[in-house]
């Protein structure tokens, strides 16, 4: 029999899906191309559900014969790996992102004879939309904390943005720009306690108890899906961690990263290299265990920050420690400089990484901006947070707007700079 291969994300199965693969097998052997999470999370979100659960669901299907790994969005690669007699596709691929793909599947398959079916696209079916309703619905606080580590695994750098309101994650959670690379999209959240505390007025200091910071976060864990990651400060005493990190993962955080820092809390931007007080190694790596031994899940992530270079130490001394720290069963390391250069950072990287190949390096770009995420990730980096910019650019925006209403005695002026109340409603689910 022929071989007609067919492409599937599988994410939902529909019945333009079914109708596809049925018409597939009337043609012969169907082999499915099932699209990893690596393949799909470059143009698409990241499927919910993750790639085995996807692949044992196909297998399930009647009309498929075989399923195989797709690594890549382009279907050329298993096409000439496979060498199928059929590929087949709806026809809904003529238009938008997949047009020039369909361009190439014809070119590769024309060279053996190969033949491309296209079968009508199934009315009233929409993968995307149907997907879109998925996300209204919300999710899990198991499906949420799972997310992060498979966009490690899925996608070479982890976009995260800062979110200290419902609002400001409603806009890390829907803002897409489609770029000649792909869809572009922030991955998931940063809950700061510096955004947190000065969104309400209050100093940045360490007395905020965890349950008041996720009475806070829960404003954004109600609206949004997307993985977030803690900033747990220090973490505390370690009795206090353990406790800290059973909340965290009950709650569906992915992730939390504390400083190896002491003493009372003061911010990097403000503390001298006197005044920044690193914790003792030992002391640091039993705090680590502990959160480790008290989590329940295995995709739950805690991320030790490194505060040597702030602290004036060298770039050989934050390695000593970050060595320690992964021995201690860090998930992940995030190294901090206060330098615009970038260089000890840099430095840093490289040698880490010549040590430990693929555990997840953290980097907060805020002073060394310069640089883009494609030499960030040249470095070795994983995850890139930025960290206080939706705080930053919202007070320039409402102090200019309520300066201009008190010098004109009236809103007209300050019309031109005001989203128009509907276009915010309509962000928030269940609005419409």
């Amino acid at each position: 029999m022929k071989t007609v291969y067919v492409g599937m994300t599988a994410d939902i199965i529909h019945p333009g899906i079914i109708n596809i693969l049925r018409e597939g097998s009337l043609r012969g052997e169907v082999l499915a191309g099932l699209l990893t999470d690596s393949a799909i999370a470059r143009y698409k979100r990241l499927p919910y559900l993750s790639y085995e659960q996807r692949k044992e669901v196909v297998e399930t299907i009647k009309y498929v014969s075989k399923v195989v790994p797709q690594e890549d969005w382009s279907y050329v690669p298993n096409l000439r790996k496979y060498r199928p007699e059929i590929i087949i596709h709806g026809d809904d691929w003529k238009t938008g992102i997949l047009a020039r793909e369909r361009e190439e599947v014809h070119k590769v398959m024309a060279e053996w004879g190969g033949e491309v079916v296209e079968i009508p696209y199934t009315k009233g079916i929409n993968s995307t939309a149907l997907s879109e309703s998925l996300g209204s619905i919300g999710t899990t606080p198991d499906i949420r904390l799972k997310t992060l580590r498979r966009l490690i695994d899925a996608k070479p750098i982890v976009r995260i943005m800062e979110a200290h309101s419902g609002l400001s994650g409603l806009i890390v959670e829907n803002l897409e720009l489609l770029k000649e690379d792909g869809i572009h999209r922030y991955d998931g959240m940063w809950s700061s306690s510096l955004t947190d505390s000065t969104s309400k007025g209050k100093p940045d200091i360490e007395a905020v108890d965890i349950t008041t910071r996720l009475q806070d976060l829960t404003q954004i864990l109600e609206c949004t899906t997307k993985p977030i990651i803690y900033d747990g400060d220090t973490g505390g005493l370690s009795e206090h961690f353990v406790f800290t990190v059973r909340t965290l993962e009950r709650n569906g955080i992915s992730a939390v990263i504390i400083e190896d820092k002491m003493g009372l809390k003061k911010n990097s931007l403000f503390g001298t290299e006197v005044e920044q007080q690193l914790a003792p190694v030992e002391e640091f790596c039993e705090k680590i265990g502990a959160g480790k031994k008290a989590q329940v899940t295995k995709e739950f992530m805690i991320i030790a920050r490194l505060e040597s270079l702030i602290a004036g130490g060298t770039v050989e001394e934050a390695l000593l420690r970050s060595f320690a720290y992964v021995k201690a069963g860090a998930d992940g390391i995030m190294i901090h400089s206060k330098e615009k250069s970038g260089e000890d950072i840099k430095k840093f990287c490289m040698h880490f990484r010549k040590e430990y190949s693929a555990i997840p390096l953290v980097l907060v770009p805020t002073t060394y901006n310069q640089f883009t995420e494609t030499e960030l990730v040249s470095w070795g980096a994983n995850i890139i947070i930025y960290a206080n910019h939706m705080l930053r650019s919202s007070y320039p925006a409402m102090y200019k707007t309520a300066r201009l209403i008190l010098d004109k005695s009236r809103s007209l002026e300050a019309d031109e700079l005001c989203m128009p109340i509907k276009e915010i409603l309509e962000l928030i689910p269940g609005t419409k």
